[in-house]
Parts: C-alpha cells; structure tokens; sequence
C-alpha cells in the first residue's frame, strides 16, 4: 500500500488538528527509518495528529552542487515503502529550490513547517541543518518551536552491534557486494528497476535469451553475476514475475559494453518496454573474460545453476514481498 503523496507543501491540506512531521531523505527506508516512523505513527495516533513525512526532491545536495550519493530507492518506490511502515502517511514531497534553500532557519520553520503543514511535532535526526548556509541545527530548531508553537526533537539513533542504521552505511555495502549485510539493514533485499529494452540479441543465439534494462537508477553493486527475484510493475503494482541470474557490468568477453542483464528462469514471453524490478538476492561471482562463447556458455550454466540454489528457499510474491 502506497502512502498518499502530495507534490508541494502548497497543495497540503492542514489538518485542523495539526500534524506530526517527520524530515529526512528515507532513502532506502531501512530499518531505522522504519522505527522512526512507527513511533511517530504510534504517537500521532494517541494525539489525534496526522503523520507527514516531509522530503525534498532534487536532493538538496545536487541543487547546491555538492553531488549526491548513489541512490537505493527512486521516489516512487521510496513512498511505496513507506506507505508499508505507516499506512496513513502523507508523504510531502517538497521541490527543493535554490529560493527554498535561501530562506532564513526562521523563515523555513515558519512558512514550511508552521502554515503549510501545520506542525505540532517535528522529528529530525540528530545532525539535521536547514535554511541558508545550513544555519540552523536542532537547537535552533527546539528554540523556534517553543516561539512558533510546535515541539522539535531529534529520534534516538537505531542500530545493530556494528553501528547505526544509515543509508551511508547501506551504501557502502553495496558497493562491496555484502549483499547479505545490505539485506539486514534494509530488512528486504536491495533492488534495481528499469525498463526492458532491445539487445543485440546475443544471449538468444547461445540458448540464454536476456532482458535488458535500462534507467537504472539506483546503486549498482560491483560488476558481476547475481541471483535474484523479478517483479514487474505495473500502474499501481508489483506483479511477481520469476527467479533469475542477472548480469551486471561491460560483458567483456563479447565486448557488448555496459548492461543489466536478466535470464528469468521458467518464463517464455514478451517483456520489451515492461518494467522490472530485480531483488538483489546473493552474489555468485565477479564479472569475467572468457576465451569464446563456448566457455561463456559452460560458465552461464554453471551460474544458473548456482543462482536456482541460492533462490531455493525465496517465493516471489509480487507487491507483498518486501
């Protein structure tokens, strides 16, 4: 279940009871964003306050040209996530501008927080900072709540034996390939999503037929050869569509140039302009040069192989699987 998403602080309806904000990015919705959103959720309900999840789209990061980090979720999946923490959220989702970013600790606290979203509760994290120059902090926030009529603090950090829950954190477990870390952090598997496009039509000649995506937006993990559980969306669902090994990096061995490649196991039909998303499930190998096809082919076995048993116990179920 998706939560509602309204596009611009501007056309949020307050409530006239006020809201419970929650600010923060949320991207990858792990498991500390999780816990947040559960307690806010809890707490907004005993007031009688609606729960607001306020995000700001560019990342204020690429506005200001510090450059962002890769990303584990798109937007539309970040809100689908969160819909499945906190059903009745109203996630905001609030056009960051170089005007927005501009606006004085006071000014944001006040037009954003205060008249459009009519906030009685504000929830950051501890290093949270806003308005111009990153002036303001939790403290200066905690003191514009008492002047202004909302409570401001920051959530208690959630974490494991190895550190706090983070998307940083997450990130550089994808990178590395510990997709099983990755896995514990999030509580689901990472996953990739792109559209079904046109290839040369290699992996058909040698029996492996592949779909190839394309846009993908989210972080890539080290090249090389991975199984995984395919969805396929659709306006308003995730359909539950097939295991798969999928191949991600340059293909050297037939020098085809970048891809993300899936062979779907037990599936025989049409997917070009569908998109997918794949489930990042475990690592099989890292990508290599072989010397021909027939090597390539005997290796692509072999990892189909590995890939079926590495999903034996995974059930795809579409939209309800994480």
């Amino acid at each position: 279940m998706s939560a509602r998403r309204v596009d611009g602080s501007s056309a949020f309806a307050a409530p006239p009871g006020g809201s419970l904000v929650v600010i923060g990015n949320f991207d990858g919705v792990h498991l500390g964003h999780r816990a947040v959103l559960e307690t806010s959720s809890r707490e907004a309900r005993a007031h009688g306050l609606t729960t607001v999840a306020l995000t700001f789209e560019p990342h204020p990061a690429v506005v200001l040209g510090r450059g962002a980090e890769p990303t584990l979720t798109t937007l539309e999946r970040k809100i689908e996530l969160l819909g499945r923490v906190c059903p009745e959220l109203t996630v905001v989702v609030e056009p960051f501008t170089r005007e927005l970013a501009a606006l004085s600790p006071a000014d944001f606290a006040e037009r954003l927080l205060v008249r459009a979203l009519s906030a009685r509760v504000v929830v950051v994290g501890k290093n949270f900072r806003f308005g111009s120059g990153r002036a303001g902090d939790l403290e200066t926030l905690e003191a514009l709540g008492r002047k202004l009529g909302f409570e401001a603090r920051a959530e208690p950090l959630h974490g494991d034996a190895h550190g706090p829950y983070s998307s940083s954190r997450i990130r550089e477990a994808v990178a590395a390939g510990d997709l099983a870390t990755v896995e514990t952090l999030l509580g689901r598997p990472h996953a990739l999503t792109g559209n079904v496009v046109r290839g040369a039509g290699r992996g058909r000649t040698i029996g492996v037929p592949t779909a190839n995506l394309d846009g993908v937006a989210e972080a890539l993990p080290p090249y090389g050869v991975y199984a995984c559980v395919v969805d396929r969306l659709e306006p308003g669902e995730a359909r539950a569509l097939a295991k798969a090994v999928i191949n991600v990096g340059e293909r050297p061995t037939v020098g085809a140039g970048f891809s993300v490649e899936a062979h779907l196991f037990d599936f025989d039909g049409d997917l070009y302009g569908a998109r997918l998303r794949l489930h990042l499930c475990a690592r099989l190998r890292e990508e290599r040069r072989f010397s021909g096809l027939d090597e390539l082919r005997a290796q692509i076995g072999r990892d189909m192989a590995d890939a079926k048993d590495a999903l034996a116990a995974r059930t795809p179920t579409g939209a309800s699987w994480y």
